[in-house]
């Protein structure tokens, strides 16, 4: 049933439109998505780290690599991913799931979203045992979680797409390296990009899902083979 707020209330879940956020679920999903909340995002570099290695991105392109994995690669995937998460339940979400698990290109890829995933979903459940999170793939268990708390879910897309890209770019701070405003400068013209990734990603559904950021798939490939490395991916 719709509402005149904006909502959809089905038997499980509250699913909020592109209402105008409250104060509170800015500041939970502030939380969610802080360095602090313990998914061990800084351990992953998504094959940036390999990039780096083999000269492949060097200081003045740390940017344009970064925004393809933003416009055209898991910045854009996970946002599709998580909307179909946010609306499923049951087998849908299984399904979900195990799409988000196949489309990982390297073994490190896949860990690096199962493991987030695992660690969010673990959390959450920790703190909030009435709305518990089963561990799924990063994007999935972020969707799922945010349902579940009748979070916007065009909000939680634009946070978590900008909290991915400011992980990589704190990566690049400390791998390149970047001095710290130089880094936050990135960071800040690259989140311009980041809420209309997240509305297209949505509206677009599964069925427009598909990246084409071959680069930085082949790097996180190869990562698995580099001889000495800080990062797990």
């Amino acid at each position: 049933m719709t509402t005149g707020t904006g909502t959809i209330t089905t038997t499980r879940t509250t699913i909020r439109m592109n209402t105008e956020p409250a104060t509170e679920d800015v500041l939970k999903l502030a939380q969610w998505f802080s360095p602090g909340f313990p998914v061990g995002a800084f351990a992953w570099s998504h094959g940036l780290e390999a990039a780096l290695a083999e000269g492949r991105v060097v200081r003045g392109s740390v940017e344009a690599w970064l925004e393809g994995v933003l416009e055209d690669g898991a910045g854009r995937a996970d946002a599709a991913l998580l909307a179909a998460a946010y609306g499923s339940e049951g087998d849908a979400l299984t399904e979900v799931d195990a799409l988000a698990r196949a489309l990982a290109p390297s073994a490190e890829r896949l860990a690096e979203t199962v493991d987030q995933g695992t660690a969010f979903a673990r959390t959450v459940s920790a703190l909030w045992p009435d709305r518990a999170v089963s561990p799924m793939a990063y994007p999935v268990a972020v969707g799922r979680a945010a349902a579940l708390h009748g979070l916007p879910l065009e909000l939680t897309a634009t946070m978590y797409v900008q909290a991915v890209i400011g992980n990589l770019v704190a990566v690049a701070t400390r791998a390149v390296p970047l001095g710290q405003t130089e880094a936050q400068a990135m960071l800040a013209r690259l989140t311009k990009r980041c809420e209309a990734v997240a509305q297209e990603a949505i509206a677009g559904g599964l069925d427009n899902l598909g990246t084409a950021s071959f680069a930085a798939d082949v790097a996180a490939m190869r990562h698995e083979g580099l001889y000495s490395r800080v990062f797990r991916s």
